[in-house]
């Protein structure tokens, strides 16, 4: 019981010192850049309708179909360990090899490249 109670004292104390030193050392006076509404770096005195790359789409589209594709593979340390593994690895080659297919016919394509 008293390893509860001392191991709650001390977390209380430890929060209470951190809350206080973050209040202390805060910056209370923030610049003009921080007080403006537009942080993300467009002009803000200019029009809101500026045209915008779809580039930036499908970048983010690739991304997430990768990152997708990864987490499949996320499960294959425990998966070896089943019954048959020699399918696991083998559809796991099947997916690595149609990612790599994926990015080889996006990057022929032209998908990757900024600039025209």
């Amino acid at each position: 019981m008293n390893t509860i109670l001392s191991t709650l004292m001390l977390s209380t104390t430890i929060t209470a010192l951190l809350t206080m030193l973050n209040l202390w050392l805060a910056q209370t006076s923030p610049d003009s850049e921080k007080l403006s509404p537009y942080e993300c770096g467009f002009d803000p005195l200019g029009t809101a309708r500026l045209p915008f790359s779809i580039r930036f789409f499908l970048v983010a589209i690739l991304f997430l179909l990768f990152d997708l594709e990864i987490a499949l593979l996320l499960p294959l340390p425990w998966a070896t360990q089943l019954q048959s593994p020699q399918t696991t690895l083998t559809w796991t080659s099947i997916i690595i090899l149609l990612l790599t297919l994926g990015l080889i016919y996006e990057w022929f394509q032209g998908g990757l490249e900024w600039a025209e």
